[in-house]
């Protein structure tokens, strides 16, 4: 088994309603649990919108991050057999309907 990051991308469009919201809510925590019980689940979290970027001239700037679809809004630690795997558990996402993406990187391990 190995360890898989998935970097999930803003989404087009969010829930239409605060009563789409909660449902939407609900289902990324019923998909989560279930990632969880069968042992994918490793950890993620959600992210902050703003944030600041180190320049390789090591200036720091507090421009304002990709919108839309380049925006990372959060990421999962997946564990699995290999990426197509990871992928096929990706497709269960809430958010895909919304228009969000998911990309799924091998986390290479330092030794």
């Amino acid at each position: 088994m190995q360890d898989f990051l998935v970097i999930i991308r803003g989404e087009e469009r969010g829930p239409d309603s605060p009563q789409e919201m909660q449902q939407h809510l609900q289902n990324w925590q019923r998909w989560l649990h279930e990632l969880m019980d069968a042992g994918h689940y490793i950890g993620g979290q959600n992210l902050e919108t703003d944030g600041l970027t180190v320049l390789s001239n090591h200036t720091i700037t507090d421009r304002p991050l990709a919108e839309g679809k380049e925006l990372v809004a959060g990421y999962l630690v997946i564990r699995a057999a290999n990426a197509a795997a990871v992928a096929e558990l990706m497709k269960g996402c809430p958010s895909l309907p919304y228009g969000c993406t998911l990309e799924i990187r091998g986390i290479r391990q330092l030794h």
